[in-house]
């Protein structure tokens, strides 16, 4: 079934839901110093981009992605659906940013994980789209709880639908 990715405003009640359960969880984990996630009014700010995966219209996930300079973007909020864990909803929302940030210029995408096993899932699925760990970058600071990963974006590019991303099938969950 085809899942269709397009910008978002943050203000459906769905959208709303999944971000503040994310933020609850990500806080549960990780003590503040630790948590970098986004809260909405930061998601909302200029300079960010922020995307939804529905299916048949029921909300499956969704991402951000931040500018820390014109050639450089930072990957946020990636979160897939309690449902849509293991479905491919994380690959097919992460091409689509990947494509995005090659269509805009940008060079580098960066992200920001946790280190805890909760967080292996993310880290598989970022090192199987080229993601490596580097040194914290931006405001980050050197933190034992975080892991720091950035990929180059090249002219090529990741090749991803923009509209109707045919899901795939993957063995891990999708969500960060």
């Amino acid at each position: 079934m085809p899942v269709d990715i397009s910008l978002d405003d943050l203000r459906s009640a769905d959208v709303v839901a999944l971000l503040e359960q994310h933020v609850t969880q990500l806080r549960s984990l990780s003590p503040p110093e630790s948590t970098h996630a986004l809260d909405l009014a930061a998601l909302r700010a200029p300079g960010v981009s922020f995307w939804v995966a529905r299916e048949e219209g029921v909300l499956q996930g969704c991402v951000a992605l931040t500018l820390l300079d014109e050639r450089h973007g930072e990957l946020k909020s990636m979160r897939t659906s309690t449902g849509s864990t293991g479905r491919g909803t994380g690959t097919a929302l992460l091409l689509h940013v990947l494509e995005h940030a090659r269509r805009t210029g940008l060079t580098r995408v960066s992200l920001e994980t946790g280190a805890e096993d909760f967080f292996a899932p993310a880290r598989r699925l970022y090192a199987r789209h080229g993601f490596v760990e580097c040194p914290p970058f931006g405001h980050y600071r050197p933190d034992p709880l975080s892991v720091f990963m950035s990929r180059d974006v090249d002219s090529s590019g990741t090749s991803a639908s923009l509209a109707h991303t045919t899901m795939a099938s993957p063995a891990t969950p999708d969500t960060i």
